[in-house]
């Protein structure tokens, strides 16, 4: 029964219809820790969304008349391996690789029309639990993830904001003038002198930004690539268990990742062409809390509770922010994730599945490389034990919650579904 319940749980999560919130899109299975004998697990997982938006009356008319943007997430795959090795009765290694997180979006309709974003990453992780008695052990180790980013932004967006940023500079000369003026008829003449220089450079970078702005025979479309970049992270954990009744609370803190992207850029329009240029983005440090518990002859009941740290991840290169005065995309807010299953085995070979998973909408301003508040998932999956073999097989449907983004695009009626597989050798 203890089997049939981490197995469970790993194959809902390889499902992956609904993500845990970000770019999740794959977790490492640290049940697997738990296994008794030697493991190793792969599975895969083929995830379809299905999320499009509708503009506002204006930027239906900018983008010459087309009022949706089309499906802007494109079908993605996830691949994972998981081993865990006796070194003892007490000591056990696990070893896991998979790729964590992604982003693939790309608009093909109205002004968002050439939008296109991408995430790619690998992760390694090696961990290693040691039982203090038969009911309490500690676990962690160290993760390794490599991600690499690429991003194009349409002429028409980065025009505009380059527009408002004009705008935004030369409210800021004035102001600055203003400022001269005064400390100059106080005579202080420092300050006058000092405001003064300051209203004149914000001036003429308000011109130079308007003048290319308005400027409509060089593109002003925006393209940003880093290649890998790979850093370390830690992963500790405690666990109870009382074995009889296939009882288990694991508490699990994974923590943030930054990466230093040296990223190119380029804005034609704006005489733009770098080959390099510091940009930390963060990855998310989470604390999760799995639990499980036999509630009767063959039946358990298992669920997670997650905080990850999205708040904190945000992307914008230093020629963009120049140019813009604001960063290329973020999340708002940190993301709690929230799930409850229960699993049934009907014979020694053949077990059942069935889990929902929800993450509340928190009514913020989406990004438009992610537009979604909110999640509700419903998976049901089983597997099949033969000799030291077990296959698993589950699928997961999305209803991802309706979102709206800086510019007023409202996305709502969206939903995903996703498929997993697995196959764990014992030996």
């Amino acid at each position: 029964m203890k089997r049939m319940m981490t197995s469970a749980v790993a194959l809902v999560c390889a499902a992956g219809a609904a993500q845990a919130g970000g770019i999740d899109r794959m977790s490492n299975n640290y049940g697997l820790l738990f296994e008794s004998g030697n493991q190793l697990q792969l599975t895969f997982s083929a995830v379809s969304p299905d999320v499009s938006g509708e503009y506002t009356p204006a930027l239906t008319a900018a983008g010459g008349g087309e009022s949706k943007t089309g499906n802007m997430l494109n079908n993605y795959q996830t691949f994972g391996l998981g081993y865990k090795n006796d070194v003892n009765e007490k000591l056990a290694f696990g070893l896991y690789v998979n790729t964590p997180y992604g982003a693939d979006a790309e608009y093909s309709k109205g002004i968002y029309s050439g939008l296109t974003a991408e995430w790619d990453s690998q992760q390694v992780a090696a961990l290693a639990r040691y039982r203090l008695n038969d009911r309490v052990s500690v676990f962690g180790g160290a993760r390794y993830v490599r991600s690499k980013a690429d991003i194009t932004i349409p002429d028409p967006l980065v025009r505009s904001a380059v527009g408002r940023n004009a705008q935004r500079l030369g409210a800021e000369a004035q102001a600055l003038g203003e400022q001269a003026a005064a400390a100059g008829a106080a005579g202080d003449l420092a300050a006058a002198q000092a405001l003064g220089a300051q209203a004149q450079q914000a001036g003429a970078r308000a011109q130079t930004l308007g003048a290319a702005a308005q400027n409509t025979t060089t593109s002003m479309e925006f393209n940003a690539s880093a290649d890998y970049e790979g850093d370390w992270g830690g992963v500790l954990g405690v666990a109870y268990e009382i074995p009889d009744i296939a009882l288990r609370v694991a508490l699990t803190w994974e923590s943030e990742i930054t990466h230093t992207f040296d990223a190119s850029e380029s804005i034609p329009g704006l005489g733009i062409d770098t080959d390099g240029g510091d940009n930390d983005v963060t990855l998310p440090q989470t604390v999760a809390l799995d639990f499980q518990s036999g509630v009767a002859a063959g039946t358990l009941v298992f669920g997670q509770i997650k905080w990850s740290e999205w708040a904190e991840w945000a992307v914008g290169t230093p020629e963009y922010r120049s140019a813009t005065g604001g960063i290329i995309t973020d999340f708002p807010s940190d993301v709690w994730t929230y799930k409850l299953g229960v699993g049934r085995q009907f014979t020694d070979e053949a077990s059942g599945f069935a889990q929902i998973t929800y993450e509340p909408d928190l009514d913020d301003v989406q990004s438009r490389l992610s537009p979604r508040d909110g999640i509700i998932s419903l998976g049901v999956g089983g597997q099949y034990k033969v000799n030291n073999m077990t296959f698993r097989g589950g699928i997961e449907y999305a209803w991802v919650g309706a979102a709206e983004d800086a510019s007023g695009v409202k996305f709502q009626g969206n939903d995903a579904i996703g498929v997993g597989l697995s196959l764990t050798t014992s030996f």
